[in-house]
């Protein structure tokens, strides 16, 4: 981020941070397009949706949550909607008003899904909430997991586990470290710079909380070099307590996906198909870290999130605090609408995230991101024959041979494409990204990972 006053001076004064540049093996750097919308404040001017608030039944990884009322309901605001037994997180409406319909409705992913559809009244009448407003310092560590479940928290940088699960793995694991992950690395993405910014007390008293829970646990708050401004906003908050350190990782991408992040920080290698608490870290994203604030300490439910909606179709990029439920195309339309015919619509950043055929579908728990880009940005070139020059492998974070999956893909050869660790691809875009034949790397791995899932449901039979 350009024109930056701070540097890693900054942080030199300050005892327990550390001013060295973590990084780690592969990777690429983009160009960032962050300057569109790094220095616009939060906007809160599509916070009344005039509706109808769609509130799909899924928008987590785990088992969908079941609707808990019908058509004709009167619904207030912060009330359970829906939840579920299984693995998974509760979902709340974010307006008050009448439930006009319980149906499968389309969401940012293609798919369509059992949704609650609220006509909003503009009234943002409450619900009387279990939980009052309270210091987590009196809470035991029971009341605090009861309440970020209740509140429907999950991973809102886009994976969306449940929240209450990630921080109570098994007993016989031991979680040494707690990493919130501000590296924010996608190009154009800028609402967890923006929360770090605006909101960086409740960037830290969410990780505070999360550490109440495990007793030797250090806090690590990781952001990389291009947001010195971030650092500078959240050192006042962690001077005096030593449990946690802000670290400033090198900005490269994928620098915030877990397994790297984790290799980068701790030097720890997350196994393959293993998660980051089988080697004691716990990761969570800047929004997460904020609403768990809000859900332990005033006891509200997870029912807004901070949106970049950039692209060179956006008449007005920038950081958008809205409600969950709300139409995209509302959001759209309310920061000031598009200058020009759009060609892709992007839910997430450019490398990682996933088109979209309409804006006509909900923001869930999970959208970080809106990118409308026209034709000129969205060119798909031609692909050529592989060179074997080997930029793919340098480049992947994940020590795969790009090149050779993309071959086992079009030979439909998924049980070597399973030998050699394909399903074990981020789909980063990296590779892909490099490539100076232009060859479609990661969306054959993400064939590839598609149909390996589908083999091993068969039993390994070869198709």
């Amino acid at each position: 981020m350009t024109d930056m006053p701070f540097s890693l001076n900054f942080l030199k004064k300050h005892p327990g941070s550390a001013v060295k540049k973590y990084s780690f093996r592969g990777g690429i750097h983009p160009d960032e397009h962050k300057e569109i919308t790094e220095d616009l404040p939060i906007s809160d001017k599509v916070m009344d949706p005039d509706g109808p608030m769609v509130f799909p039944m899924q928008q987590h990884v785990g088992a969908p949550c079941s609707p808990l009322v019908k058509k004709g309901d009167k619904v207030l605001r912060d009330q359970i909607i829906g939840d579920t037994e299984g693995l998974g997180a509760p979902i709340y409406s974010s307006v008050s008003g009448t439930v006009t319909a319980v149906k499968p409705m389309p969401t940012p992913s293609g798919r369509k899904v059992m949704s609650v559809v609220v006509e909003n009244d503009h009234a943002y009448t409450e619900i009387e909430r279990p939980y009052p407003p309270v210091s987590y310092k009196e809470l035991t560590k029971g009341q605090i997991l009861d309440r970020i479940r209740y509140a429907g928290i999950v991973g809102m940088g886009g994976a969306g586990f449940p929240t209450h699960v990630k921080l109570k793995p098994p007993k016989d694991i031991s979680i040494d470290y707690i990493l919130i992950n501000g590296s924010e690395c996608e190009p154009y993405l800028t609402s967890d710079y923006r929360v770090m910014i605006e909101d960086p007390w409740r960037v830290v008293n969410g990780l505070r909380i999360a550490l109440s829970l495990f007793d030797s646990a250090q806090g690590l708050l990781c952001i990389e070099d291009n947001k010195m401004k971030a650092a500078a906003s959240l050192m006042p908050y962690i001077e005096g307590d030593d449990r946690i350190r802000i670290l400033i990782l090198k900005t490269k991408f994928p620098q915030g996906g877990e397994k790297q992040l984790i290799e980068a920080v701790t030097g720890r290698q997350v196994p393959s198909g293993g998660l980051p608490a089988d080697v004691g870290c716990i990761v969570l994203n800047i929004d997460t870290s904020v609403a768990i604030s809000r859900a332990v300490t005033q006891g509200r439910p997870l029912e807004r999130r901070i949106v970049t909606l950039a692209g060179d179709c956006v008449r007005n990029p920038g950081n958008y605090r809205v409600r969950i439920g709300t139409p995209i195309r509302e959001l759209v339309d309310k920061s000031g609408g598009l200058t020009k015919e759009p060609a892709m619509l992007i839910c997430g950043g450019p490398m990682m995230g996933m088109t979209m055929d309409s804006l006509d579908v909900p923001v869930i728990k999970t959208t970080s991101c809106i990118l409308i880009q026209s034709r000129r940005n969205t060119l798909m070139p031609k692909e050529s024959a592989c060179i074997r020059c080997g930029k793919c492998v340098e480049v992947c974070p994940m020590f795969l041979q790009p090149y050779k999956l993309n071959e086992l893909v079009e030979r439909r050869d998924f049980e070597e494409f399973i030998r050699l660790h394909g399903t074990d691809c981020i789909e980063c875009g990296c590779c892909s990204y490099i490539c100076p034949a232009k060859r479609h790397l990661t969306q054959s791995c993400r064939v590839g990972k598609q149909k390996a899932a589908e083999l091993r449901r068969k039993g390994g039979t070869r198709q």
